[in-house]
């Protein structure tokens, strides 16, 4: 699937750039061929103006020339001194109160075109100048693929974010229903091994033997209830988070080597009530505390900080491992990533998704150090 993406990636970039090139081309061509023929008319009209010779009603004359030839083109003339003696096509709002307005707009199109000479009939000692602009359709057309650039590159990332969207929730779907599918196959043999719990009970000397049992069984529903959780809105209901937080660092702690010390500290000292779904909370801690475990060769430091504060309860689990490496931190999040020879690369990615999708709260890897070890913080909103 992240192949075929990358693919589809690749080649909506190669039609995009396809169309620019194709697009800027095509507008170059145009743009020169509307250059050309914007000059022609302008020397056009400067032919017409010097063929009038002094008629009466060469003024008349000239204006209706310029009109129908260069209507839409601003043009200045001006004496070989920068004298400005005409100007059509410009803002006559602009010229009338800024008295700079015309200057500006010489010094423009001196920058975009070279002057056509014009020999005035009227003053044969003095050759005139006329500077022009460019015209709207010329500016259009010039600025017409940036536009389409902007539109193109628009367009293929909405495409790629709806993509990404639908995929990440075709994975999703995926993983809830294998959850789901695992916490309904491990219902017809926990409730077989409860039957048979339950005769051990009964049975003359197999009284311990049936409460060791009966905790493996109990455990195995909650894992059952877990995962058959995963995939639907679960139920947030008030309690005691330190509580659970001791309970669950006290089931972790009879499994850990003895060399690993747990602390856990709080700013409270009685409860701490919070809105959560305890079996998928208990689920994040101990997630949390087991990759504290495999962090750590079997000795070390895992400390336990709850903080409630005013509109938030805070949760760190720092533990004193190997640390994670800069350029993997981003990634601990995401589903099939793991450091370790064994393992999916699960147990994260469900840890986030319990906290920021479930319980509206937010988890992220405060600090982490090669070799120093690795700080997790949970987020919980009151």
């Amino acid at each position: 699937m992240v192949s075929k993406l990358l693919n589809w990636k690749g080649i909506l970039i190669l039609v995009a750039i396809a169309i620019v090139i194709g697009s800027l081309y095509y507008s170059n061509y145009l743009a020169k061929k509307i250059a050309l023929d914007e000059r022609r008319k302008i020397e056009h009209w400067v032919e017409a103006v010097t063929e009038v010779g002094t008629s009466p009603t060469q003024s008349n004359l000239t204006g209706r020339v310029l009109v129908e030839n260069s209507k839409d083109i601003p043009i200045i003339v001006v004496t070989e001194k920068d004298s400005v003696l005409d100007s059509r096509n410009l803002d006559t709002t602009r010229i009338t109160h800024d008295p700079d307005y015309i200057l500006q707009k010489l010094k423009e199109f001196k920058s975009q075109n070279k002057p056509i000479v014009w020999r005035n009939p009227f003053n044969i000692k003095e050759n005139n100048l006329v500077y022009y602009g460019e015209s709207k359709l010329l500016k259009q057309i010039r600025y017409f693929p940036m536009a389409q650039l902007i539109v193109v590159f628009l367009f293929i990332g909405i495409l790629l974010y709806a993509v990404s969207i639908t995929n990440k929730s075709t994975q999703n779907q995926v993983w809830a229903g294998m959850a789901k599918e695992t916490a309904h196959q491990l219902g017809t043999p926990l409730s077989s091994l409860q039957g048979w719990v339950e005769m051990l009970k009964e049975t003359a000397g197999s009284e311990k033997i049936a409460i060791e049992m009966n905790k493996d069984v109990e455990r195995l529903k909650l894992v059952s209830e877990r995962f058959g959780k995963i995939g639907s809105t679960p139920q947030l209901e008030e309690e005691d988070l330190l509580l659970h937080i001791q309970n669950m660092v006290a089931y972790i702690k009879r499994r850990a080597p003895e060399k690993v010390n747990f602390h856990v500290k709080s700013n409270v000292a009685g409860e701490l009530p919070a809105m959560i779904n305890a079996p998928l909370f208990d689920w994040v801690i101990e997630n949390l505390l087991k990759n504290a475990l495999d962090a750590m060769e079997g000795h070390g430091n895992i400390d336990i900080d709850v903080k409630n504060e005013l509109t938030q309860i805070i949760i760190d689990v720092k533990d004193t491992g190997k640390g994670i490496g800069k350029q993997s931190i981003a990634k601990v999040f995401t589903p099939g990533f793991t450091t370790k020879k064994r393992g999916w690369g699960l147990g994260l990615s469900l840890t986030r998704r319990i906290i920021e999708q479930y319980h509206k709260g937010e988890i992220f890897v405060k600090h982490s150090e090669v070799g120093k070890g690795t700080t997790f913080r949970i987020i919980l909103k009151k």
